[in-house]
Parts: structure tokens; sequence; C-alpha cells
């Protein structure tokens, strides 16, 4: 088949038909020698609101290929490359244990997938439940306050991108395929085809929590074992090398090979880790505040009144460089969603954002965040955190333990809000007006106030006068990295480390990859054909 890139299709007249005659157009062909196409890619030119074209990648069958490409080929005209993934061979070194997994967020899912496929039977853990216990312990939290620091948000199969968007925009660059297996295999557990070609995919929170249930069934079926309520709670060493784990501070499970998926907000044992010798190093990361606006006003702002309702609800992307060299820019981008708690640690408070497949809610939502370095922080691997947790615990205290929020015409003025205008919440959990000017440190204040004006010139009505502010956005990225090498080994042999929360990922797509490579790499390393049970 040949890849036609570049195909434009006004979105009022987009059918089958009219993208035909487009590819027919590209390629100087006629429509009858176009046997069949599919869709690669495809993406919204909006430049000119009074004429928004869809852009398409096709795959092509033509009746004479080998002669048509023999005449023909340019960048936007070639031959399909082979883009099937495939499991690597295994190893020789014998595995006398299953692999353990620590965490059942992306990493660890798709680390144990490859590896189950392989043979391997690995063994995942996690502190929080499984994702249908775990669902009804957060939206109990959400109305009541109640909080289990043990499964939240934060916690629990599925990892914290199953309260979010379940957006699965990656700019990883996948020559091998990583990047198609992990979508293949979500809609193989049924996702939606679409996320294959989307330029923005996503899923929603409400299908991902089915294609995780429906993908461990399926793990289940080729010997992976999954142990929900278990915290990873120590390391056990011999001669500098993993041997084992410890969990809920009382069973030991043997082992020579483990995977540490952690999330962002596994705290506590990113201080066991440090205190183990584990190479831990501070990274840079980002803080600010959530942002609410009507859905509507966006729409309009970035596809025109001609457009708006013809089109999906529109995502935004800003960013900004302050006067003293600051980067401030918007995070995780929820088109028709929802603001929601989604604090893990009693006292304190953090926020993330949320929509549903259809992002049907009144409001837009994203994190408008400011860079921090470890220069801001401190000198320790840990600082980031430390930082992270003091000001969860402002938020916390100002909000009385619910979500502080205020308009931004009184932001600006420095004081509480008593009421709201046109722009009402979306807000999973409970709220109350504060002054946000009470929670964060100057030099962010100071970024936000100087950036949301230039957003507001290039998406009318950013900075409208009654849209809503919340607190705090502390859970952008980990603050730390644990060091690995080039075979994604950490200096205690035996321990990989993955996905967002060692620092080597940023979403769900970022961390699923993670969690492939270093399968492969295991697989490649050791053979399961010792394994006991």
């Amino acid at each position: 088949m040949i890849r036609v890139r570049q195909v434009k299709v006004l979105v009022e007249e987009n059918n089958t038909e009219q993208q035909k005659r487009a590819i027919s157009k590209k390629l100087h062909v006629k429509p009858t020698e176009i046997l069949s196409f599919t869709i690669h890619k495809e993406s919204i030119d909006a430049r000119k609101k009074d004429a928004i074209y869809y852009v398409y990648e096709f795959d092509v069958q033509l009746s004479s290929e080998e002669k048509y490409l023999s005449k023909h080929h340019s960048d936007d005209i070639l031959k399909i490359p082979d883009e099937t993934y495939h499991l690597p061979q295994s190893g020789t070194i014998p595995l006398a244990h299953r692999p353990i997994i620590v965490g059942c967020g992306p990493a660890g899912l798709f680390a144990g997938y490859l590896l189950a496929e392989a043979g391997y039977r690995p063994i995942l853990i996690d502190r929080g439940e499984k994702i249908e216990d775990r669902v009804k312990t957060v939206e109990e939290f959400w109305q009541t306050g109640k909080l289990n620091p043990e499964s939240n948000v934060q916690f629990g199969e599925g990892g914290a991108g199953t309260f979010s968007d379940g957006k699965l925009n990656t700019l990883v660059k996948d020559k091998k395929g990583y990047g198609r297996k992990v979508f293949e295999t979500f809609v193989k557990y049924g996702a939606p085809k679409e996320i294959l070609y989307l330029q923005k995919p996503h899923i929603g929170t409400d299908l991902l929590r089915k294609v995780i249930i429906d993908m461990r069934t399926d793990m289940m079926k080729m010997g992976a074992e999954f142990l929900y309520q278990t915290c990873f709670t120590d390391i056990i060493l011999k001669d500098g090398k993993i041997c084992g784990i410890e969990v809920n501070h009382q069973r030991q499970i043997p082992c020579e090979v483990v995977i540490l998926a952690l999330g962002h907000s596994a705290r506590d044992t990113f201080e066991l880790l440090y205190e183990r010798k584990l190479s831990i190093e501070a990274k840079p990361f980002a803080l600010g505040l959530r942002v609410q606006h009507p859905q509507a006003m966006i729409d309009v702002s970035q596809y025109g009144e001609k457009y708006a309702k013809r089109l999906s609800p529109a995502s935004y992307k800003l960013t900004y460089t302050t006067k003293t060299g600051r980067g401030v820019y918007s995070f995780c981008m929820c088109p028709g969603g929802y603001v929601v708690n989604a604090s893990s640690e009693e006292g304190l408070l953090a926020i993330n954002g949320m929509s549903y497949h259809d992002r049907n809610s009144k409001n837009a939502n994203s994190a408008i965040v400011v860079t921090i370095t470890p220069e801001d922080y401190g000198t320790g691997p840990l600082d980031g955190m430390y930082l992270q947790r003091t000001l969860e615990k402002n938020a916390y205290q100002l909000g009385k333990g619910q979500i502080p929020l205020q308009l931004w015409k009184d932001y600006q003025e420095n004081k509480v809000s008593t009421s709201f205008d046109e722009v009402k919440p979306e807000i999973k959990g409970k709220y109350q007006f504060c002054n946000l000017r009470d929670l964060l440190p100057e030099f962010i204040q100071e970024s936000l106030l100087e950036a949301i004006p230039v957003f507001g010139k290039r998406i009318h009505g950013f900075d409208r006068p009654d849209f809503l502010l919340a607190g705090i956005e502390s859970r952008t990225s980990s603050p730390i990295r644990m060091v690995r090498d080039e075979h994604y080994s950490s200096n205690i042999r035996g321990i990989y480390p993955c996905g967002e929360g060692a620092g080597y990922a940023g979403g769900i797509t970022t961390a699923a990859i993670d969690g492939v490579k270093v399968a492969e790499e295991i697989i490649q390393t050791y053979s399961c054909h010792q394994l006991r049970e």
C-alpha cells in the first residue's frame, strides 16, 4: 500500500467520497484506480476560521502500486514501511523467580502485558484497590471528603491517568512501533479505534476503566498475577543485588528482577529508596493553578463561529516566557472536563483535571503552571518533593480541606471572591472561595499575573474577569529521577526504574512506552524457562 500525506478536505464536505476525490487529486490518478483506503493520521488545520480543513495521511491501495511508485515518489507519497511491533527474543540468564512490577499504572501495566505475552508470568502489585473498588472509593472521597491514603486519585489500578482525560498525546519519536503497540493494545481492549489516527487522541476516564479491566483479565489468562492493597515497603539485598521485596511490612516475595513503575506521588516510597541508597537526583517540574473557562468560548476562539459547533470540543496549548526567564505554560488541558480533588495524603490537597469520553461538561480546564528547578527549592534529591508537600499543606489549610477557588479579577486584586459571575465551576469534590495569592511563592504569582493577560491575546476571553482559578496544581511530573543506565537498570542490580514516578515519562502514552522498553530489556536479558511458581 501507499501512504499519502497532506490530503485536505473541508470540514463541511468531509465524507468518504470527498476523501477519495482528494486522494485521487493528490496522486493524479482516477478515483477508479483507488481500490481502498484507510486513515493513518487525522488533524485539523484551523488557521483560517472561514475555511477549516481536516488534514489526512491515508494508506491507499492502488490497482498498480509498483508501477505508480516507480514514477512517483515524494515526501508526501511513499511506500508504507513495516510498522508491526515484534516481541524480542528471550535472553539466556535464567530467572528462578517471576519478575515483580511495583505499580499498576500505564508503565506497570504495559511492562506486565509484554512480559505476560512473552511467558514470564509477572507479579504486579499495587498499594491501591482494583479499578472497580477504587472508583467507588474515589467517588466517596469527592462526596464526603473522607480520604483513603492508600487508594485514591493517585494510587490504585490504572494509576493517576484513570482519573484524568485519558489523553494519549506524546512527542516520543516512535521508530520501533512502541506507540503503535500501546495504541493497538488499548483498541484491542475496547478503546475507540480513532485513537489510532487522531492527532490528539483521548479515551476518557470512563472508557479507560473498562479497558484496564479487560486488559487485566487477559493478562491473568497469560499467567500474570495481580496483588492489590499490597504496598511495597522494603527491598531485600544480597551482595548489592536484589533478592526479594517486602510488602505491607510483613510478607517477603523472592525475586531477581523488580520494575519500579511508581507514580509521581509515591513519596514514602521515594524516601525508602533514597534511604536504601538507590541513586536518585532532583529534576525540574512545574507548579501553578488550574483554570476553568466556558468550553463554548474556547471553541469559538479556536474554530470561529462557523465551525464551533461542527467540531469536537477544542483544546489549546499556551506557552510564554516571562521577563525574568520563567516558563509558563498550559498543562493537561481537559476540554469539556472537571477539576478534581486529587489528594493522596492526609492534611494535604492537590488538584487535577479530568474528562469523560464525550467531554460534555460546560467548562474547559487546564493547569497554568510555572517551571521550577532544583535551584529554586534546595540541594537535596527529595527537596522538590518536600516543597510540593509544603504547598499542598498550605492549600489544605487555606481551603479547610476543600479546593480553594477564586475569580481571576479577585486574584488580580488580591481579595477573596464572594460570588460567581457567568462562569460556574465544574468540580469533583467540595470547594470554597479563598485568596489563592496566599498559596503560591511570590515568583509563581508574578509569573501567572504576567502570563495570563498575554494568553488573553492568543485566545479571546482567556483573561476574562470571571474565569475561575483553583489550587494547587503540584503533581505535573515527578520531582525526582531514579538514575538508570543504558540497559534501564539502577545502581542496585535487578531494579529497573520505569515510567512517570521514576522521572522518565509525562502522561499515559509515554509511561506505557517506557514500560514496553523496560520489559523488552528484561526479555532480552533473561530466560523464563526455569521460573518457579
